[in-house]
């Protein structure tokens, strides 16, 4: 293409009249500059140096793996109780380099559903291409934010099913942790603890006309002794564990006595199982 173009602008120069055209010798000079140009242009560039991690998912209760169904624990405010089902979300998992940059998982999700009863959402394997150095620490949010917690952002299960409803501030539950406790007369009471959107009431009642203010009950989750180094095509395995237990008691006594079973309504309960979220969750390089 390149000669025929050049043939074409010589033939007009020469019936135009204009000037004489360089020889062959200079043409092809020109044209091979013309080449090697095009070639530097293409070259890519080397990808930066990077490492992958991911993430093994666990839960334990006073350090043992949970057992769902057996009515083997008691909380700190000698409630006797039991877990049927456990299910959260975490998001903007984000890892801090020594240098002062960041990176946060988003290449193909940036929120991650965690089941017990589904062992493939235990083992998270981020897409993202992490760059290699000294890393200080990892944090993450519980929940989902408040920019990205919208009502109809997932259609299907397993996420759909953790809709929290519209009148009460939309969006998802942050976590669903399900079971029974044994109360102080003996009996088995369900509970649902479960946190999401809080609401503010006028008045003493619950009923959601008199609601007049959302309570974004989300939180950033830091975890100590998270720092790493990361080589270059390194792959890195992490083992985050959730202390079940920690939910109850640090630094408030939560009573399911006092509480009741649902909590959803109830913005003083969010908050202190919010309060006690902040540590939660432990990390360990496998």
């Amino acid at each position: 293409m390149v000669l025929l173009i050049t043939f074409a602008c010589m033939t007009s120069c020469c019936m135009n009249r204009c000037e004489p055209f360089p020889t062959w010798p200079a043409f092809l000079l020109m044209l091979l500059a013309m080449v090697s140009s095009c070639k530097k242009n293409d070259s890519t560039v080397p990808a930066a140096p990077s490492g992958s991690v991911a993430f093994s998912v666990s839960h334990v209760v006073n350090g043992q793996p949970l057992k769902q169904n057996e009515l083997i624990y008691t909380n700190a405010a000698g409630n006797p109780y039991l877990v049927t089902d456990l299910m959260y979300f975490i998001s903007d998992i984000t890892f801090y380099r020594n240098d002062g940059t960041r990176t946060m998982i988003k290449e193909t999700k940036d929120v991650f559903f965690i089941s017990e009863n589904m062992p493939e959402t235990k083992t998270i394997l981020f897409t993202d291409k992490i760059p290699v150095g000294t890393y200080d620490s990892i944090n993450f949010i519980f929940g989902i934010s408040e920019e990205k917690n919208k009502s109809f952002r997932y259609v299907n299960p397993p996420e759909s099913v953790m809709g929290w409803p519209v009148v009460l501030g939309g969006g998802y539950h942050y976590m669903m942790m399900n079971g029974k406790w044994k109360d102080t007369s003996g009996s088995e009471m369900p509970f649902n603890f479960h946190l999401g959107i809080g609401q503010l009431y006028k008045g003493s009642g619950y009923n959601v006309d008199s609601i007049y203010a959302f309570v974004q009950n989300c939180f950033t989750v830091s975890l100590p002794g998270s720092s790493f180094e990361l080589a270059d095509t390194e792959k890195l395995t992490f083992r985050l564990t959730m202390d079940l237990e920690q939910w109850f008691e640090n630094p408030h006594i939560y009573d399911h006595n006092y509480w009741g079973g649902a909590i959803m309504q109830n913005q003083a309960a969010m908050q202190m199982a919010k309060e006690n979220g902040w540590n939660v969750f432990s990390i360990l390089k496998q």
